[in-house]
């Protein structure tokens, strides 16, 4: 049932623009963490890339000699790919861990494991696929998060969240699963534009508590993503 609701079009109905507005935010990011460390990477894949913006932005931003592939399981999602695909840039609808062959350079993992029931066989299946990997959780578990209660239903209703993550127990989850961490970096959703008059309250306590220590920052006020690199 919680596959169906992205096969069906139920997460697009809930989800119209499938959150393609944070799509610069993430690829701000992405490329921070990339200049840290000068990987070579001339392929690269997106599990779950939705309407594919990530991607098209990724594109833009990299040489001009990589190649980019992303994969969803959502018919309605890769039909809003298709504006999108060129002769570098290629979108399937498929389960990429069913494709024999596909090994790729970096593989993104954007705001994915979270709506999986099973993500740690999910995480499993990828672990072969690529040289490098680069996680993207919420962090949904804070003092704050746990007060206001709704907070968790809400993301489960409107968004498919089936898990909730701390810093500790996402890197912890990585590393059971046999990858090798080699850097992680904080994603603030305060640089996000929001309509949500409490998440614009937020806006101002977070940046600030953030600039004076990230981890308890996270921890009680939360509205913060983890990047991760792992291999």
């Amino acid at each position: 049932m919680v596959q169906n609701i992205y096969t069906s079009g139920q997460y697009l109905e809930k989800n119209p623009t499938w959150h393609v507005e944070e799509s610069p935010w993430k690829v701000r990011h992405i490329l921070y963490m990339m200049r840290r460390h000068p990987l070579e990477i001339s392929t690269v894949c997106e599990v779950g890339c939705g309407v594919g913006e990530v991607l098209h932005l990724l594109q833009r931003n990299m040489s001009e000699t990589c190649t980019f592939w992303g994969y969803d399981i959502s018919p309605q999602a890769i039909a809003m790919c298709e504006e999108k695909a060129n002769e570098r840039l290629h979108f399937k609808l498929a389960d990429m861990r069913r494709e024999q062959d596909a090994f790729f350079d970096l593989l993104l993992v954007l705001d994915v494991i979270e709506h999986l029931e099973d993500y740690f066989s999910f995480l499993r299946d990828l672990k072969p696929k690529s040289r490098y990997k680069l996680f993207h959780i919420p962090l949904e578990i804070s003092v704050q998060g746990v007060l206001r209660g709704k907070i968790f239903l809400r993301n489960r209703d409107l968004h498919g969240h089936l898990h909730h993550f701390t810093k500790e127990t996402a890197l912890r989850t990585i590393e059971d699963i046999g990858y090798e961490v080699l850097d992680y970096s904080y994603s603030p959703e305060y640089e996000l534009d929001t309509t949500l008059l409490q998440t614009k309250l937020m806006k101002l306590p977070r940046r600030s508590f953030f600039a004076l220590h990230k981890d308890w920052a996270a921890r009680i006020l939360g509205g913060y993503r983890l990047l991760v690199l792992a291999q």
